[in-house]
């Protein structure tokens, strides 16, 4: 199985949404197909234990969802990057740990198309710095923010990337795709 970090980011490259440019709801179609196709091939999604309370306190309750997101986060195994054993309270949701390279790596060796992980910047560190992630989906949004975390730390040698597809889209955003061939 491929497994695939897929990120909203500003132009400045940042991930971490410190401010109001992002809302899913607000997509043009032809984005909002595009993410529903690709997430339709996704069996498993890991994330932090922050973006899955955040996730989990907005996307059930969206019972007119348009998008597809919330019937997506509903019904795929959403592996929480957590030590708690508490009841996560949301279908198809199961702690993992504290290790996401771990899960990760197990993922990466069973059958299937592909996993992946959102938001989650501290799960997405770990994983780019143990250099077990395929590929890169970076959709890009006309803004800048100019401060918050990036898509990779500072202090970490970002891995090579080769451009596989790039997509704009009518709202501004572009969707680029990048296989991870090497850090440099």
């Amino acid at each position: 199985m491929r497994f695939t970090v897929t990120q909203n980011m500003t132009l400045d490259g940042r991930i971490e949404m410190l401010d109001d440019w992002f809302d899913p709801t607000l997509q043009d179609e032809e984005l909002t197909a595009a993410m529903r196709e690709h997430s339709e091939r996704e069996s498993h999604l890991v994330l932090g234990r922050q973006t899955f309370e955040d996730f989990r306190g907005y996307w059930p309750k969206q019972a007119d969802d348009t998008t597809g997101v919330a019937e997506h986060l509903n019904t795929v195994e959403k592996l929480v990057v957590t030590s708690s054993t508490d009841d996560l309270h949301w279908q198809n949701s199961r702690s993992v740990g504290s290790d996401p390279v771990a899960t990760v790596r197990e993922l990466r060796e069973t059958p299937g198309d592909l996993a992946g992980a959102t938001g989650s910047i501290r799960v997405v560190h770990a994983l780019a710095e143990a250099d077990v992630v395929d590929e890169y989906h970076l959709l890009v949004y006309p803004v800048w923010q100019g401060r918050g975390r990036g898509l990779f730390r500072d202090d970490l040698a970002a891995p090579k990337l080769r451009l596989k597809w790039t997509k704009a889209f009518e709202s501004g955003v572009v969707w680029n795709a990048y296989d991870v061939t090497r850090r440099v």
